[in-house]
C-alpha cells in the first residue's frame, strides 16, 4: 500500500480544491503542520548554540534561576497539551486503520504538534534559566500561529455539522482552548516583565535564597518535572558513590523552611488566638497548627486524591484489555460510510477504548500519573511535617527559657518530661502530620473500590468487602497490643542496660572477688524476662503481618466461591482478574488505617501534653527585664526613673564593650558610695505560698567584695536567685543601678557545662582575649587539668564529652564568671568541692587580685569563714532572713555573741586545714583519675576504636574504585553470621515455608486463569450471557468442579502465611537471644586490660542500641525483604512464563534498577548517618538549656542560645529533607521502572495475542511489581545499616577471654587454702599486655604468714600492678608468686579469687540490698554479717536504716557517704575470712575519722592475718614489720620501717620527707 499524505482510496478526490481550499480536510491538516515545523526551525539552532556554549563554559549556577510569571501553568498547560497530542496520535492511527490505503494526515500533525510541545518546553527552560526573556518572542508567534490554525480546523469541523459525538472534534476543541491558554500566560510574561513592546524592561533579581550559595535543597526553585521527579537530586546521589555525602555538601535550608520561619507563623496564629478569641481560655494547638499549616495539608490531600482516582485505572483497563482480547472480532463496518466526512472516517471516544494497544498505552500513562502524584503528596506531608516540628521545637524552647524556676525545682516539669516532648511528642506530631491525608483519603479509597467491585461482580463482592471490614478491627486490636508489649519490652531493657553498666562500672571488684558469675546471671535473669516480652512482641509482629498476607486470600476465595454459587452468569477472566487487582487496591489502605488510627490518637495524647507545658508557669516579668527602664539609686531616698537604656541593644544581644572601665562608676555629689543592688522590704517565694525569704533589705555596694554567710540551708543561695529574678516576688522591690543588670556573670552552686570545648566553656560567648583567658585559667589553676586533656582547651567536655570531677567543673564554671567582662560577678558556694590549695590560690588570685584590680562588684556564698577577713561588706543571714549586715568591724563591735561564735567556727576549719595538708589533697586524686582514664587510653591508641579503625582502612585506598565498591557492597557476610545465631533449624524452615507461599500464591492466580478461561470454550459471553440458564448442568457441574481445588489452595496459602510470619519472628527472637548471651559472657569473661583500653560508653553501646536493633529491626526489615523481593520475583516469573518475549525488554531495565539501587543505598546510608549524627547535639542542648536556665538567664545569653537551637534544629531537618528526598527519588524512578514492566507486559501479551486468562493473571501481577519494586531497595538499605549492629557484637565476640581453667584440678586445692598466708615472689615479671613494657621487673620478697607489710613508691612505680598480679589479672610472664606453697598462676581463677581478699581505692556498692553488696553468693549466716558491719562500725546505722540488712542500695551507693562506702567495703572483706588482706590505698579518699577507724580494725580484728597494704601515704605504713619500696617497677629497698628511716638516704625515709 503506497504511502500518501492525503491517501489514494478509489474514487477519492483527495487533493482536489473544487469546494475551495479550506474545504479539503488534508490541506487543512496540512496547514496545521506549519506552526510546528517554523518552531523547529527557530528554536534548534538557538539550543545548539547555547548548549555548546554552555557546556563549554561552566554549568550556570542556580543564582540566575529565575520563574517567568505563570510558570507552573505553562508547565501544566504543556502538559496537558502533549497528552492531548497522544489522544490525537492514537485517535488518527486507530482511524487510519479503518481506511483502504494510509492518510498520513490523519496522524502526522498530531506527531509534529507532540515534537513541537515538547521542544517548546525545554526551550522554555532554558530561556529561564539563562534569564533572557527576549527570545521567548518565538513561543509568542507559536502559539499565535496554532491557535489560529486549529481554530481554522475547528471551524471546518463545526460547518460540516460533526458534534461531540466524534472524538476528532473535541480534540480539536481542546487543543483550540490549550492554544488559547498558552497564548494568555505568554502575554501575561510580556506584561509583567516588559521585555518587548515597552521602553524600560523590568529588572528582577533571583529569589534571595538563591543568591546564597549555601543553599542546595532546590526542590522549592526547580521546574515542575524536575520537582516531580527529583532531577535536582541526580548529582547528590550520585556523586555520593565518590565520597561520602557530609553536612557541607548539604548546605542550608532555604528561608521559608527554617525552624525560625515556621515558629512565626505557628506563634503568630497561636497568639491571635489569645487576642480573638476568649482570652483566658487557652489557646488550641490543632487550631494554630491547621492555620499555619492547612494549605500545604490540602495540596498534599488533592495530590492524594488524584492519585487514588488513577490508582482504580490499572484494574479497569486490565478488564478492558483481557475482555477486548476474548472477542477481538472485526468491529462491523457496516456504519463506517455513514461516518465519513471530508473522505476519511471519524470514530467515538468508546469505539477509542475499545482498541488493546491504546488501552495499554493509557494504563502506563495513568500509571506513571498516579505515581508522581502519590509521590508529590508523599513530600508535601513530609516537608509540612518537618516544617511542624522544627516549628514546635522553637515554640518549647521559647518556653523553656521562660518556665519559672520553682516549676523545675519544685519538680513541676523534670528534665525527663522536658527532653520527652522534645524527643516524642513533637516527632509523634511530626508522624501524624505524615499520616494524616490518609484519613481522609482512605474511606473514599475503599468506598470507591467497593463499588466498582460490585459493579464487576455483583453481590457476590459484597461478602468479599465484609471479610475484609470484618477483620480489620482485629488488625487495629493487634497494633494497640503491639505498642503495648513494646512498651514493657523498654522497660524490661532499661533495667537490663542498668545492671549491665553497674557490672561494667564495677567489673574490676567482681573480677578480684570472683562474683563476676553471679552478677552476669542477674543480667540473664532480666534479660530472661526481657525475652518473653520480645517473643510476644514477636508473636503480635508475625499475627499482624499474617493478617496482612491472609485478609486478600480470604477475601478472594469468599468473592470467588459465592460467585460461583450463587451468581448466574459465568466469571470471564476480565471480570476475574480485574476485580483481584482491585482487591490487591482495597488491602492497603485497611492496614494502614489501623496504624493512622493509632497515630491519630497518640498525636491528640501529644498536644494535650503540649498544651499543658505551653500553659506552665512563667518566670514574673521584673521592671529589670523590660528594657524600657532602668534605675538610678540614691540611697534611703526615692528612685527616680531615667530612659537611659543605650547600653541595652533591644534585641538582646548586648555588646559587653559599652562598658568602658571609667564611666563605670560614677560618684554622685549625694553619697560616696553607690550602690550596685538593693533589695527592700522583699519578701520572696519558690512558688508554694509559703515564703522562703522574708523581711530582706540589703544593699551590696559597687565595686567590692561582699560576702554571704550563713548555716546550710538558711537561704544564701536563694537570695542570690532573688536579686537574679528568678524567685518570685510577694511583696517588696528588688532594684539594680543603672547598667548593672545586662552585666551579670553567675556561677552556680551546681557547676553546669556546656556540651563543648573547654575554652568555649569558659569564654562563654564572648570574644576571646588570649591575655584575660591566661589569666583566668591560673587563678582557678586549670592548667594542670587542661594538660592532662588528650586535646588541651579544645577536648570536649560535658554530657557527651570527658567525665571531669566535681571539682574540675566547679573550677570551670568560676572561670567563666570570671572571663566574663560584666560589672557585677555572683559566685555561689565557688569553693565547695575545692581543696584547701585550690580554695586559698582562687581567694588570692582570683577574687582579691583578678577581679577587685577590676573594680568589679563581687557577691560571694561561701562557708570558709576563714575567708571573711577579705570582706568589704559582710551579709549573716539565719532561717530565710537577715541577720546581720555590715562590715567585719561592725559585726566586731556591735554583736561579740556571733563574732565568737564565728571565731570558733574558724578553728575548728583550721584544725582540718592541717589535717588537710597532712593529706595527698583531693585535687591531686582528682587529676589521678583523669590521668588513669587517659593513661589508659594511651595504651588503647595501639588497638583502636573498631569503627575508627574502618574508616581508616577505607582513607588509606586511594583508589577510588576500591572505596566506591566497599561501599556499595552488601554485607552478605554479616547476613549469614546473623542467620546462623538464629539456628539451621529457623533458617531452613523460614526459606521453605517462604517459598512455598509464593508458589502456591502463585498457583493460586494460576488456577483462577484456568478456571475462568474454561468458560470461554462453553459460549461465547458476551453473545450469549443472557441464554445461559441453570438448565445447562453440565456446565454448572463443570464450571463448579474447579471450586474445591481453589478452596484447597487458598486455605494452604493462608496457613504458609502464618507459618512464614512465625518462623521470621522467631528466628529473629532466636538470634538475639544467642547474640546477647554470647556478647555478655564473653565481655564478662574478658581480660581487665580490655575495660582499661575499651571506652566503657562503646561497649555499652552494643548492649544497648546495637541490641536493640537486633532484637526489634531486623527481624522486621529481613521479613519484609523477603516478601517483598519473592513478591516481584514471582510477579516478572508469571509474565516471562505468559510472554516469554517479555524477557527481551527485561535486560535493560534490570541494569536500570541494579544502578538506582546501588546509587540509593550508598546515599541513604549517608544521610541516614546526617540525620541521626544532627539529632543528638539537638536532644543534648535542649536538656542542658533546661539544666543550665537560671546561669543562662543571669547571663542574659537567651539569645544567643536560641539561636544556637535555631542552628541546630535546621541542620537535623535539612539532613531529614534530603533523605525523604532521597526516598522520593528512588520511589519516583522504581515507579517509573514498575509502570515500564506493565506496559512491556501488556504490549507482548497483545502481540503475541495469548489465552486471555493468562493475560489477565500476567498483568494483575505487573501490576503488583510497581508497589514492590521500592520496597525491595528501601528494605535493602535499611537492612545494610542495620547489620552494622550485628557487625560491631561480632566485632566484640573475638575478645579473648581470661584462663579460667587453670592447670591445676579445684579438688587438688585444700578446702582451707591459704590457711597460713605466706607469700613467697619469685623473680615476678609483670606486664598488662603482650604488646607493652613490663611494669614490674624481677621481683623478689617473701612475706611471713601473718605479717604486716608496706608497699610505698612513687606514682606509677608498680605498686598497685603488684596488688592485680595476687590475683593473675596481669600478664605474669616469668617468675611466680607461691602462697602457701601453691603457685597461683596454675589454680583456677575462680578459686584463686574466691580465696583472697582485697579493698579497693574506689569504694564500689551496686544497687540492690546490703546483704547483696557484703556477700552475693548468700553463703554466710546473719550473725556472721552483723560481726562484720560491727567490726566496721556500721551496725548501728544500718539497724537504724528500715529492713536493716535487705535496706535499699541506690546506684553506685549514692545514698551513703563515700566514708561509709569504704567501710562497708571492709565489712566485705572481712565476710570473706580470707588469710591474706589486700589494701590498695583504700584510704585515699575518705577523711581522717573513717581512716582512723580502717586503721584500728585492721589492727584488731585482722591481727592473725596477712594484710599488705599499698599506701599512697607513707606515713600510714610507719608501723609496718615490712616495707617494700618500689622504683619504676623494681623492687629497691625491703626492710622494717624503722631500719629503713634509720637509713638517711634511703628512698623510703626521702619520700617520708617529701610528704610530710
Amino acid at each position: 500500500m503506497a504511502l500518501s499524505f492525503c491517501g489514494n482510496d478509489r474514487g477519492s478526490k483527495a487533493y482536489s480544491v473544487d469546494k475551495g481550499v479550506l474545504d479539503n480536510g488534508c490541506f487543512v491538516d496540512a496547514l496545521n503542520l506549519v506552526p510546528h515545523v517554523f518552531l523547529l526551525f527557530i528554536t534548534f539552532p538557538i539550543l545548539f548554540i547555547g548548549w555548546g556554549s554552555q557546556s563549554s563554559k561552566v554549568q550556570i549556577h542556580h543564582n540566575t534561576w529565575l520563574h517567568f510569571p505563570g510558570h507552573n501553568l505553562r508547565w501544566i498547560l504543556t502538559f496537558t497539551l502533549l497528552f492531548v497530542h497522544v489522544c490525537e496520535i492514537a485517535e488518527g492511527i486507530v482511524s487510519n486503520t479503518q481506511m483502504e490505503s494510509n492518510h498520513l494526515h490523519l496522524f502526522m500533525p498530531a506527531l509534529m504538534g507532540f515534537i513541537a510541545a515538547t521542544t517548546s518546553v525545554v526551550y522554555y527552560h532554558n530561556i529561564e534559566t539563562a534569564n533572557f526573556p527576549k527570545l521567548l518572542l518565538a513561543l509568542f508567534i507559536y502559539w499565535i500561529l496554532a491557535f489560529i490554525t486549529k481554530m481554522i480546523k475547528l471551524w471546518k469541523f463545526a460547518e460540516a455539522s460533526l458534534g461531540v459525538q466524534q472524538l476528532r472534534f473535541c480534540i480539536t476543541a481542546l487543543l483550540v482552548v490549550l492554544y488559547g491558554l498558552l497564548m494568555a500566560v505568554e502575554i501575561n510574561v510580556i506584561r509583567v516583565r516588559k521585555y518587548v513592546f515597552f521602553a524600560n524592561p523590568q529588572r528582577v533579581k533571583p529569589p534571595e535564597d538563591l543568591q546564597d550559595l549555601g543553599v542546595r535543597f532546590l526542590q522549592p526553585f526547580v521546574n515542575l518535572l524536575s520537582k516531580a521527579t527529583y532531577w535536582w537530586m541526580n548529582p547528590l546521589i550520585i556523586g555520593a558513590h565518590k565520597r561520602p555525602i557530609e553536612l557541607k555538601k548539604i548546605g542550608k535550608l532555604p528561608i521559608a523552611m527554617r525552624a525560625l520561619t515556621n515558629y512565626m507563623r505557628l506563634k503568630d496564629s497561636y497568639e491571635e488566638q489569645r487576642k480573638t478569641e476568649d482570652p483566658d481560655k487557652s489557646p488550641s494547638i490543632w487550631k494554630s497548627m491547621y492555620r499555619a499549616f492547612g494549605g500545604s495539608i490540602l495540596l498534599s490531600s488533592t495530590f492524594r486524591y488524584m492519585a487514588d482516582l488513577l490508582g482504580f485505572a490499572g484494574p479497569l483497563c486490565i478488564s478492558g484489555i483481557v475482555g477486548h482480547l476474548d472477542n477481538s472480532t472485526e468491529i462491523d463496518r457496516t456504519n463506517k460510510t455513514a461516518n465519513m466526512t471530508f473522505g476519511v472516517y471519524f470514530m467515538s471516544s468508546t469505539e477509542l477504548l475499545q482498541n488493546t494497544s491504546v488501552l495499554a498505552v493509557l494504563l502506563f500513562l495513568a500509571l506513571v500519573l498516579q505515581r508522581t502524584f502519590l509521590q508529590a503528596s508523599y513530600y508535601v506531608t513530609i516537608e509540612t511535617g518537618i516544617n511542624l516540628r522544627g516549628a514546635l521545637l522553637a515554640m518549647i524552647y521559647n518556653k523553656i527559657l521562660r518556665l519559672s524556676t520553682s516549676n523545675m525545682s519544685m519538680g513541676e516539669m523534670t528534665l525527663g518530661q522536658i527532653n520527652n516532648l522534645v524527643a516524642i511528642e513533637t516527632n509523634q506530631l511530626m508522624w501524624f502530620l505524615f499520616l494524616c491525608p490518609n484519613l481522609w483519603a482512605m474511606p473514599v479509597q475503599i468506598i470507591m473500590g467497593v463499588i466498582l467491585l460490585y459493579y464487576l461482580l455483583g453481590n457476590s463482592a459484597l461478602i468479599g468487602a465484609g471479610v475484609i471490614l470484618l477483620l480489620a478491627p482485629v488488625q487495629y486490636l493487634i497494633a494497640t497490643k503491639l505498642a503495648d508489649t513494646q512498651k514493657s519490652t523498654l522497660d524490661y531493657s532499661t533495667d537490663r542496660l542498668k545492671k549491665t553498666t553497674e557490672i561494667l562500672k564495677g567489673i574490676k571488684l567482681l573480677k578480684l572477688y570472683a562474683w563476676d558469675n553471679i552478677f552476669c546471671d542477674r543480667v540473664e535473669e532480666t534479660r530472661e524476662k526481657e525475652l518473653t516480652s520480645l517473643k510476644t512482641f514477636a508473636l503480635y509482629t508475625s499475627m499482624s503481618i499474617f493478617m496482612n498476607a491472609a485478609i486478600p486470600i480470604a477475601a478472594v476465595l469468599a468473592t470467588f466461591v459465592t460467585h460461583a454459587y450463587v451468581e448466574e452468569v459465568r466469571l470471564s477472566p476480565a471480570k476475574a482478574f480485574a476485580s483481584l487487582a482491585l482487591f490487591h487496591i482495597l488491602v492497603t489502605p485497611l492496614f494502614l488505617l489501623s496504624t493512622v488510627v493509632r497515630f491519630a490518637v497518640k498525636a491528640l495524647v501529644s498536644v494535650q501534653k503540649l498544651s499543658e507545658f505551653l500553659q506552665s508557669d512563667e518566670i514574673g516579668d521584673d521592671s529589670w527585664r523590660n528594657t524600657e527602664m532602668s534605675m538610678s539609686l540614691e540611697v534611703g531616698k526615692k528612685y527616680k526613673y531615667h530612659g537611659d537604656t543605650k547600653a541595652i541593644n533591644r534585641k538582646g544581644r548586648y555588646r559587653m564593650d559599652n562598658y568602658e572601665q571609667p564611666t563605670r562608676r560614677q560618684l554622685r555629689p549625694t553619697e560616696t558610695e553607690d550602690v550596685a543592688v538593693q533589695v527592700n522590704d522583699g519578701f520572696f517565694t519558690w512558688g508554694s505560698n509559703l515564703s522562703t525569704l522574708s523581711d530582706i533589705n540589703i544593699r551590696i555596694p559597687t565595686g567590692q567584695l561582699t560576702m554571704i554567710v550563713g548555716q546550710v540551708g538558711c537561704g544564701k543561695s536563694s537570695l542570690l536567685l532573688a536579686m537574679l529574678g528568678e524567685m518570685q516576688t510577694t511583696s517588696g522591690k528588688v532594684y539594680w543601678s543603672n547598667k548593672n543588670r545586662y552585666s551579670v556573670a553567675y556561677a552556680a552552686q551546681k557547676s553546669w557545662l556546656l556540651n563543648a570545648t573547654v575554652e568555649e566553656n569558659i569564654t562563654f560567648g564572648s570574644p576571646f582575649n588570649k591575655q584575660r583567658y591566661k589569666a583566668v585559667i591560673d587563678a582557678c589553676s586549670l592548667q594542670p587539668d587542661i594538660d592532662l586533656l588528650p586535646f588541651g582547651d579544645q577536648t570536649e567536655i560535658g554530657e557527651r564529652g570527658i567525665n571531669l570531677s566535681g571539682g574540675q567543673r566547679q573550677r570551670i564554671c568560676v572561670a567563666r564568671a570570671l572571663y566574663q567582662n560584666t560589672n557585677i560577678v555572683f559566685l555561689d558556694d565557688p569553693f565547695s568541692a575545692l581543696d584547701i590549695h585550690l580554695s586559698d590560690h582562687l581567694m588570692q588570685e582570683g577574687i582579691l587580685k583578678f577581679l577587685q584590680d577590676d573594680k568589679r562588684t563581687v557577691v560571694l556564698v561561701t562557708h570558709k569563714l576563714q575567708y571573711l577577713i577579705h570582706a568589704d561588706w559582710i551579709i549573716a543571714m539565719k532561717d530565710g532572713s537577715l541577720l546581720r549586715e555590715g562590715t567585719l568591724k561592725d559585726i566586731q563591735t556591735h554583736d561579740v555573741e556571733l563574732y565568737e561564735h564565728w571565731k570558733t567556727l574558724m578553728n575548728r576549719q583550721d584544725q582540718e586545714l592541717e589535717k588537710e595538708t597532712e593529706m595527698e589533697s583531693q585535687t591531686t586524686l582528682e587529676r589521678k583519675t583523669l590521668r588513669r582514664a587517659f593513661y589508659s587510653r594511651e595504651a588503647k591508641n595501639q588497638i583502636d576504636d573498631e569503627d575508627e579503625e574502618e574508616e581508616v582502612e577505607e582513607d588509606d585506598d586511594d583508589n577510588m574504585s576500591t572505596t566506591t565498591s566497599r561501599r556499595s557492597k552488601i554485607p552478605w557476610k554479616m547476613c549469614c553470621r546473623y542467620l546462623s545465631s538464629g539456628g539451621f533449624l529457623m533458617v531452613f524452615l523460614m526459606v521453605s515455608s517462604k517459598l512455598a507461599k509464593h508458589s502456591v500464591m502463585v498457583a493460586i492466580d494460576y488456577w483462577l486463569a484456568a478456571w475462568t478461561s474454561s468458560n470461554q470454550s462453553l459460549a461465547d459471553p458476551f453473545v450469549n450471557a443472557t441464554n445461559y440458564t441453570k438448565n445447562d448442568d453440565t456446565q454448572i457441574a463443570e464450571h463448579r468442579s474447579y471450586v474445591p481445588v481453589f478452596i484447597i489452595l487458598c486455605g494452604a496459602a493462608i496457613a504458609l502465611c502464618l507459618i512464614t510470619s512465625l518462623t521470621v519472628e522467631f528466628l529473629g527472637v532466636a538470634a538475639a537471644t544467642n547474640l546477647h548471651h554470647n556478647l555478655l559472657n564473653k565481655i564478662i569473661h574478658a581480660p581487665i586490660r580490655f575495660f582499661d583500653v575499651t571506652p566503657l560508653g562503646q561497649i555499652l553501646n552494643r548492649f544497648s542500641a546495637d541490641t536493640n536493633i537486633i532484637d526489634q529491626h531486623i527481624p522486621q526489615t529481613l521479613e519484609s525483604l523477603t516478601r517483598s523481593t519473592l513478591l516481584c520475583l514471582s510477579a516478572i516469573g508469571v509474565i516471562a512464563f505468559v510472554t516469554p518475549s517479555f524477557l527481551i525488554a527485561l535486560v535493560p531495565l534490570a541494569v536500570a534498577f541494579y544502578f538506582i539501587q546501588k546509587y540509593f543505598r550508598v546515599a541513604s546510608k549517608d544521610l541516614q548517618d546526617l540525620d541521626d549524627s544532627t539529632q543528638l547535639p539537638l536532644l543534648c542542648h535542649f536538656s542542658e538549656t533546661a539544666e543550665g536556665l537560671t546561669t543562662i538567664r543571669a547571663f542574659r545569653h537567651e539569645a544567643r542560645f536560641k539561636q544556637r537551637m535555631l542552628e541546630l534544629t535546621d541542620t537535623n531537618d535539612t539532613a531529614y529533607l534530603f533523605l525523604s528526598a532521597a526516598n522520593r527519588w528512588l520511589e519516583v524512578r522504581t515507579d517509573y521502572l514498575g509502570a515500564v514492566i506493565v506496559l512491556t507486559a501488556a504490549v507482548a501479551a497483545i502481540w503475541t495475542s495469548s489465552q486471555s486468562g493468562l493475560v489477565g493473571l500476567g498483568l494483575t501481577y505487573a501490576l503488583t511489581v510497581t508497589n514492590y519494586l521500592n520496597w525491595v531497595v528501601r528494605n535493602l538499605a535499611d537492612l545494610e545499616v542495620q547489620m552494622a549492629a550485628v557487625k560491631k557484637v561480632n566485632s566484640f565476640l573475638s575478645t579473648e577471654s581470661e584462663n579460667y581453667e587453670g592447670s591445676m584440678d579445684v579438688s587438688q586445692v585444700p578446702e582451707d587454702w591459704p590457711q597460713h598466708g605466706e607469700i613467697k615472689i619469685q623473680d615476678l615479671c609483670v606486664r598488662y599486655d603482650t604488646m607493652l613494657k613490663p611494669v614490674l621487673k624481677h621481683v623478689n620478697a617473701h612475706i611471713n604468714p601473718g605479717q604486716k607489710v608496706g608497699i610505698c613508691g612513687r606514682t606509677g612505680s608498680g605498686k598497685s600492678s603488684l596488688s592485680l598480679a595476687f590475683f593473675n589479672m596481669v600478664d605474669v610472664f616469668e617468675g611466680k608468686i607461691v602462697i602457701d606453697g601453691i603457685d597461683i598462676c596454675k589454680l583456677p581463677l575462680q578459686t584463686l579469687r574466691s580465696r583472697l581478699s582485697i579493698i579497693l581505692q574506689d569504694p564500689v556498692l551496686f544497687s540492690g540490698s546490703i546483704r547483696l553488696n557484703l556477700d552475693p553468693e548468700c553463703t554466710c549466716t546473719d550473725d556472721r554479717l552483723w560481726e562484720a558491719l560491727e567490726i566496721a562500725q556500721l551496725k548501728n546505722m544500718v539497724k537504724a536504716l528500715p529492713g536493716g540488712l535487705d535496706a535499699v542500695v541506690t546506684e553506685g551507693g549514692e545514698n551513703f557517704s563515700v566514708g561509709q562506702r569504704q567501710l562497708f567495703c571492709l565489712a566485705r572483706a572481712f565476710v570473706r575470712k580470707s588469710s591474706i588482706l589486700i589494701m590498695d590505698e583504700a584510704t585515699a579518699s575518705i577523711d581522717m575519722a573513717t581512716e582512723n577507724i580502717l586503721q584500728k580494725v585492721v589492727m584488731t580484728a585482722f591481727a592473725d592475718r596477712t594484710v599488705v597494704t599499698i599506701a599512697h601515704l607513707v606515713s600510714s605504713i610507719l608501723e609496718a614489720e615490712q616495707v617494700l619500696v618500689f622504683a619504676s617497677g623494681t623492687l629497691v629497698e625491703s626492710d622494717s620501717a624503722p631500719n629503713l628511716l634509720a637509713q638517711e638516704d634511703s628512698l623510703f625515709s626521702i619520700l617520708v620527707r617529701t610528704h610530710k
